[in-house]
């Protein structure tokens, strides 16, 4: 016997008030570079800020106090186990995309409009030099 396959549930978001308190902020595409030089900057004056980097991706997690301020970056809070927009809910219930997404539990999980993470959830920085690399946009 065959069944037909789940139907599909379209993602949207609502406008959230009173916002999250912010716990993370994402970079994606030409705003790494500045979010990365923030982040050095931060980690330097003695932040304790986790990171997960690639070429076209930075996230940074830590307290809201510690956490650095740029240009084009999207400050996320907890929503139960996800991080979200700090304006923003998404709908259906957080907890749905969590199993959407593949999350186990303990994994880091972060949905935006338009991007997806689950990862397992990094070390707090230590060497502030380690961001160089994705820097080099900002600094030319």
């Amino acid at each position: 016997m065959t069944y037909p396959p789940p139907p599909a549930v379209a993602l949207t978001w609502e406008r959230r008030e009173p916002p999250l308190t912010a716990t993370a902020v994402l970079a994606v595409g030409d705003a790494v570079p500045a979010l990365a030089a923030a982040t050095r900057t931060r980690i330097t004056d003695g932040a304790r800020l986790g990171v997960l980097a690639d070429d076209t991706a930075l996230l940074v997690l830590g307290a809201e106090a510690d956490l650095p301020w740029s240009d084009g970056a999207r400050y996320l809070g907890r929503d139960g186990d996800l991080l979200v927009p700090t304006t923003a809910r998404p709908r259906p219930a957080p907890a749905l995309w969590r199993a959407a997404l593949g999350a186990e539990p303990g994994d880091l999980c972060a949905l935006t409009p338009g991007h997806a993470l689950v990862a397992a959830p990094p070390a707090p920085a230590t060497d502030p030099e380690a961001l160089t690399p994705y820097t080099r946009r900002a600094e030319r």
